[in-house]
């Protein structure tokens, strides 16, 4: 199997996983991690090359509907029916991830929800006692933390995806998932004054320096430090930087907790977002009954369990025994159950000729957010490409 799990919390993960699969297929498995970012060209290149691996990682939503329409990936129906997965994966998640064109293709293996983490004592040493739940709140709270000399969100960009979450909200919470949807799918436009609405609040946030100094020069984990230093109080990311921060012997509710990003106009349907990672079979998979034996595992609630508790995950199976995750997570799994909808973030919600461009306009703008003009019209000519492919 090939995956992007390549960080030190995914290696956790696998030594574990690759052994319990080896013992359930009495096969042995092949773990093959790539790091996250080159995995998304090599897994192409790989499966365009007529030598794929049998299994792989992916992404659901945009990206795997790609992969679907290029006959990259075999369908997953049979495989489904006889494991009885139907039982075991809430419906409102499959349909959002494993069904595409009337069939199965992608078996979910764990999500994540994004929210705002933030630092309970500096929150608190700043006069901000209770968790924002309307957009007002928020900025009064930024307020707070920004005249005692604590910057209110940390940010890092550097590798692009991160800066995204700040976007997909601002337009989930103003224009509605409905909107937002036309967007990633080319049918409104980057120009549209929704979007410029969206991307003005932001930018109203870097005008009053609420933000740390050049996020593009820094990733998310050094943002996560900023806030468990209490450099800073808060981070918008998702529920992996909950692993990171246990890694790292940060306590839960004390060190770290959550809320979600509050409401900014009512009415609005509140949606959560966050990205779901799956498994796909390759349409010409050398191996495939081994292949199919090792998807069996995956999609247990043993396999899901531990990866949801070593990544800072939740799992899609719910017979996975998570009762020994933290609060703060059994808080961000609640919010999932009681969201409208549930939607991916943007690079997932979009297609891959349009993300990439789309990332980057994005980190234009979080390096120079006087130049929205420029970047919404860049970002438009992009999918005026992108779309016009299709």
């Amino acid at each position: 199997m090939a995956h992007y799990f390549s960080d030190a919390l995914g290696a956790k993960a696998f030594g574990t996983i690759t052994s319990l699969c080896t013992r359930q297929t009495g096969r042995e498995v092949k773990n093959n991690p790539i790091q996250h970012e080159a995995f998304k060209d090599s897994i192409l290149v790989q499966l365009a090359g007529g030598n794929p691996p049998d299994v792989f990682s992916y992404w659901a939503g945009a990206k795997t509907q790609y992969l679907v329409d290029q006959k990259r990936m075999a369908p997953l129906d049979d495989l489904w029916k006889k494991n009885g997965l139907d039982q075991a994966i809430p419906e409102s998640l499959s349909k959002a991830s494993a069904d595409y064109n009337g069939q199965k293709f992608l078996l979910p293996f764990d999500y994540h929800y994004v929210g705002i983490f933030y630092n309970p004592k500096v929150m608190a040493k700043a006069g901000v006692t209770t968790t924002p739940k309307t957009w007002d709140e928020l900025m009064a709270a930024a307020a707070k933390l920004k005249a005692a000399g604590i910057t209110p969100f940390a940010l890092g960009s550097k590798n692009q995806w991160p800066a995204q979450f700040w976007f997909d909200y601002l337009l989930l919470r103003t224009a509605g998932p409905d909107y937002r949807q036309k967007l990633m799918a080319g049918e409104a436009k980057y120009t549209d004054p929704q979007v410029r609405t969206a991307f003005t609040m932001w930018k109203e946030l870097f005008d009053k320096d609420y933000f740390n100094k050049s996020p593009n020069g820094i990733d998310w984990p050094d943002a996560a430090d900023q806030v468990s230093k209490g450099q800073a109080a808060m981070t918008l990311n998702g529920t992996w930087i909950t692993g990171y921060w246990d890694e790292n012997k940060v306590a839960p509710v004390t060190g770290y907790d959550m809320f979600p990003f509050p409401q900014v106009t009512p009415g609005v349907p509140q949606a959560a977002l966050g990205p779901v990672d799956g498994w796909a079979l390759s349409t010409a998979a050398p191996n495939k009954a081994a292949a199919e034996d090792l998807l069996k595992c995956l999609s247990g609630p043993e396999a899901q369990r531990d990866m949801a508790l070593a990544q800072g995950a939740l799992a899609p199976n719910r017979n996975a025994d998570l009762k020994s995750q933290n609060e703060v997570m059994h808080k961000a799994a609640k919010q999932v159950q009681e969201a409208s909808t549930f939607v991916f973030n943007y690079d997932l919600a979009t297609p891959p000729e349009m993300s990439e461009s789309g990332l980057n306009a994005i980190q234009k703008f979080v390096d120079d957010p006087a130049k929205l003009d420029g970047v919404l019209h860049e970002a438009q000519s992009a999918a005026d490409g992108a779309f016009k492919k299709k």
